[in-house]
């Protein structure tokens, strides 16, 4: 869907100003004769309480509020900002203050305003403002939206801010050549050889919807070169475009029409996620839309040929036969994009590019992806991004912007990407990322904590053993069923391959070995720390110190290691600490697990599993979870990693979004998760043998 930014989804309009005011006459300067201002019968009093309400909807199909109101601001009242390559638009007040907003027009004026694009003094408005779209409203629909603006939106004596548009682009009357020689006021007509739910879906989508200001390509005026499916060019309408390094995609024939209806209603659907201001669009207007109208809609769409080849959408997988439909691609450990992504995407979108249901999207069959343009690719990895809240799915996730990476990092990995799950897209260029990062101008992340590449592991001349290494911290359980007697694997607690500051980093960690352990009362080696988390953390067994495999997983840790040495300080080593003086409220920690993690971890704990039975995010309680000796399972340790890496996709600091919870609430849910039932630890009777065990140990 698309995937532009709200504020600024129909900037194209503005590189047309400029064609027609390099050509403009004088002759264009008159203004179109005034309409007869006097009220229009039907108007005179108070307007049903049945007219406002269906005013009220046709608003939403309209989707007014996003542009008439202002981030913070009353509603309606304008006074958002559309930024433009020649200065800034302000969106107007259009509530029924007769000073400021529109409470002193006529309805003749309002008609006239909404389907020509003249205000009631005369003024042209910028085609920021989809006149040529609304245009094809009904009359009963633009009657109806009348009442609600007049009726059912408070009045607010909001001054509209002044044009910011640069000479001569403020020069309005410009505008009458541009309406003249590009402006489409052809009304809806419905198709006879059409059924009424098709003709329903091509008035809202053509019409109110405005879809096409920005999944329609732009021509010399950057006016939108169909405004139908009709006609010469109506092969191009809804065919996609790019607004602002956003790739805002082809809509013709996208998905099955209870898939686009699932999207418009809830955000997301199995190919994809909303992004950019397609979040804004669904929360204030597609949620609200009836069923049977977004119906329509999604037949309508679904009817227009796409003259782009499309891949046949698979169908849903069954449990059955869902572990032999997704599996990891081979490059994810031979190739630097590859690595990457297992690097910096896996938690969220997965090893095998299916994401996370109802969580994070996947990347597999998602048409942003296999767009022929990566624009919004790019844009999303540098910028980051937000899901769209809605009644399905209320609880907003985030993905952090990346443009801590470099250039040719972001190239690598979204290359991958794309050639995994692309359907055929082709790769994408370090420079068009630079490009976009002039443009966009990202803020950099600027925490002190340098991650180490995992791409970097190639260079070695072990690479190999390496990947092995890195893969047998990524797929514990899996590769090591006879060592892991849960569902863990080492990156459930070592976030993005142990790279993660504050998530108990393996950077630089095998220098300190071998050291002394309270716990074990004497000096252990990296091998004996590695084997007691088998033992501790995953309810197994040791793996041989002499075996290739515990050699990979160490020789990985060396790795690590870079140029640390033991007598460094290591920023962001650890979990760190929260004041073991908090005193845990378990009836409050119940609820943040409810509202934060239950999600990921299941309601009862139980962790979440894909169709095939896969573990995706492990149990916190019960035989398949992390047992009593672990440290997780102490209250004040948990607390501190909580604190500061769950929720992953919280906010959007890189590289995941992680924490966000107060000192207390992490508190609270630590003491609460972690003293849940899970397994015993046998060896415990040979814990701490010289030294105090913490107060919070749980034997």
């Amino acid at each position: 869907m698309r995937e532009d930014s709200t504020p600024r989804r129909r900037l194209a309009w503005a590189a047309g100003v400029v064609v027609a005011l390099g050509a403009i006459a004088a002759v264009w300067m008159a203004i179109p004769p005034r309409l007869d201002e006097a009220k229009t019968p039907g108007f005179s009093g108070t307007a049903e309480a049945g007219l406002v309400a269906k005013g009220r909807y046709v608003a939403q199909l309209g989707d007014c509020v996003a542009c008439h109101t202002a981030p913070g601001g009353p509603e309606m009242a304008g006074g958002r900002a559309l930024e433009t390559p020649f200065g800034t638009i302000y969106s107007t007040n259009i509530t029924p203050d007769p000073q400021q907003g529109i409470g002193g027009w006529s309805y003749a004026a309002f008609d006239r305003a909404m389907r020509q694009g003249v205000a009631a003094d005369g003024h042209r408005l910028y085609p920021a403002m989809p006149y040529p779209s609304y245009a094809k409203m009904s009359d009963d629909d633009m009657a109806a939206l009348w009442a609600y603006l007049r009726q059912g939106v408070p009045a607010v004596a909001q001054a509209n801010k002044p044009l910011g548009m640069h000479f001569p682009f403020n020069q309005r009357w410009g505008l009458a050549y541009w309406d003249a020689v590009f402006a489409d006021k052809t009304p809806f007509v419905p198709n006879p050889q059409k059924d009424a739910i098709w003709n329903r879906g091509a008035y809202l989508v053509q019409g109110l919807g405005h879809c096409g200001a920005c999944h329609t390509p732009r021509g010399i005026g950057f006016q939108e070169l169909a405004m139908s499916d009709m006609g010469s060019k109506g092969a191009l309408f809804l065919s996609g475009a790019q607004v602002e390094h956003w790739n805002a995609v082809e809509l013709r024939d996208l998905w099955t029409v209870p898939d686009t209806v699932e999207m418009l209603k809830t955000g997301q659907n199995r190919f994809a996620t909303a992004s950019g201001s397609m979040t804004d669009v669904i929360l204030h207007s597609t949620q609200h839309v009836s069923d049977p109208d977004l119906v329509a809609i999604a037949t309508y769409l679904k009817s227009l040929p796409s003259a782009t080849p499309k891949a046949a959408l698979p169908a849903p997988v069954a449990a059955s036969a869902a572990a032999s439909a997704t599996e990891t691609p081979v490059a994810a450990y031979t190739s630097r994009g590859g690595l990457g992504y297992m690097q910096f995407c896996t938690d969220c979108h997965r090893p095998d590019g299916g994401g996370v249901k109802g969580v994070f999207p996947a990347l597999a069959g998602n048409p942003t992806v296999a767009a022929k343009d990566p624009a919004t690719l790019v844009h999303i990895t540098l910028t980051g991004w937000k899901t769209a809240s809605t009644g399905a799915h209320p609880r907003v996730y985030t993905m952090p912007a990346f443009a801590r990476l470099s250039d040719a990092e972001i190239a690598e990995i979204l290359s991958y990407v794309r050639a995994s799950w692309g359907q055929g897209a082709g790769a994408v260029d370090a420079a068009a990322v630079a490009d976009a990062r002039k443009s966009l101008d990202p803020k950099i992340d600027k925490t002190p904590f340098e991650t180490p590449r995992l791409a970097q592991l190639l260079d070695a001349p072990n690479a190999a053993q390496l990947v092995r290494g890195m893969r047998l911290n990524a797929e514990t359980h899996i590769l090591l069923p006879k060592n892991v007697g849960n569902d863990l694997n080492c990156t459930s607690c070592h976030l993005n391959a142990g790279t993660v500051a504050d998530g108990s980093p393996y950077v630089g960690v095998s220098a300190f070995f071998p050291s002394y352990a309270p716990r074990a009362g004497k000096v252990i080696t990296m091998e004996d720390r590695i084997n007691g988390c088998f033992r501790r953390s995953m309810n197994g067994k040791p793996l041989p110190p002499d075996s290739d495999d515990m050699k990979a997983m160490v020789a990985y840790f060396d790795w690590m290691k870079g140029n640390t040495k033991k007598e460094d300080k290591v920023p962001g080593r650890g979990v760190g600490k929260v004041d073991p003086k908090i005193v845990p409220n378990v009836a409050n920690g119940e609820k943040v697990y409810g509202a934060q993690c239950a999600v990921c971890h299941g309601a009862n704990g139980e962790g979440l599993k894909d169709a095939a039975g896969r573990t995706v995010y492990p149990p916190l309680w019960g035989d398949r979870s992390f047992n009593i000796g672990a440290g997780m399972a102490r209250t004040y340790t948990a607390a501190a990693f909580v604190k500061r890496n769950m929720p992953i996709g919280f906010h959007e600091k890189f590289p995941l979004g992680q924490g966000g919870l107060s000192d207390q609430d992490a508190v609270d849910v630590a003491e609460y998760f972690t003293h849940q039932d899970r397994p015993d630890f046998p060896d415990k009777v040979k814990d701490w043998p010289k030294d105090p065990k913490p107060k919070d140990a749980r034997y």
